[in-house]
């Protein structure tokens, strides 16, 4: 076998493994984008959450995803995002007695604090087209809180549900207002939905990095 036969023969399952990472992330659940360095899962020094609520976060996320496929499997669409131990429910089941399990199955889950139940009852769950859009949604938001002023964007977590897009983090009260304000603006955006931990100004003056100092000038060569 050639050296080009076996690169070619090594790329395939590596392409293959991103492709399908790729629409992973964009097609299972609903659309959930965290601005900032906290992109893609990993843990970041730039939340406003401690190492240890981050990580609790993602924990519980695990086990109630995991709950939920074991007790309806393909009967339902829930997405679940814990923040600072504060878990939003979204997607879609086919009665109310299904979205009560699931809210209180949740509620047992180690270190909950509380649960924002929003999931809708629908006859018919999304599909691939439904969560599409809302991906290129929740891209479309990022952009505009990356770009609005005063307001720090890697606080914000951003998940979007058949065009309602849920705010979380912890923010102030104007960082909430603002960034309320400028999403539900974006073509697309049917609702914006509030579901922040609300912190004081003098805490958001805690996160600011101080200024860098100004380089001193090389010294002069004779």
């Amino acid at each position: 076998m050639s050296s080009k036969t076996k690169l070619q023969s090594l790329a395939r399952p590596v392409v293959a493994l991103a492709l399908g990472i790729s629409l992973l992330s964009g097609l299972s659940g609903c659309a959930v984008l965290v601005v900032g360095a906290a992109a893609g899962g990993a843990l970041s020094a730039s939340d406003r959450r401690t190492f240890g609520s981050q990580t609790e976060d993602k924990t519980i996320e695990f086990k109630s995803n995991n709950r939920i496929n074991y007790l309806f499997g393909d009967d339902v669409h829930i997405d679940v995002n814990s923040y600072n131990r504060k878990v939003l429910l979204t997607g879609e089941v086919k009665d109310e007695a299904t979205k009560a399990k699931i809210e209180s199955e949740v509620k047992a889950i180690e270190n909950v604090v509380s649960v924002v139940n929003e999931i809708q009852i629908t006859l018919f769950l999304s599909g691939i087209k439904e969560r599409s859009n809302d991906a290129y949604l929740s891209t479309k938001v990022r952009g505009v809180l990356v770009g609005t002023a005063d307001i720090y964007s890697s606080s914000f977590k951003i998940v979007t549900e058949s065009g309602v897009v849920y705010l979380m983090g912890r923010v102030s009260q104007r960082e909430g207002d603002t960034a309320t304000e400028q999403v539900r603006g974006i073509p697309g955006v049917k609702k914006v939905v509030k579901v922040f931990e609300y912190i004081d100004e003098s805490e958001v003056k805690k996160y600011v990095a101080p200024p860098k100092p100004a380089e001193a000038d090389p010294p002069a060569v004779n």
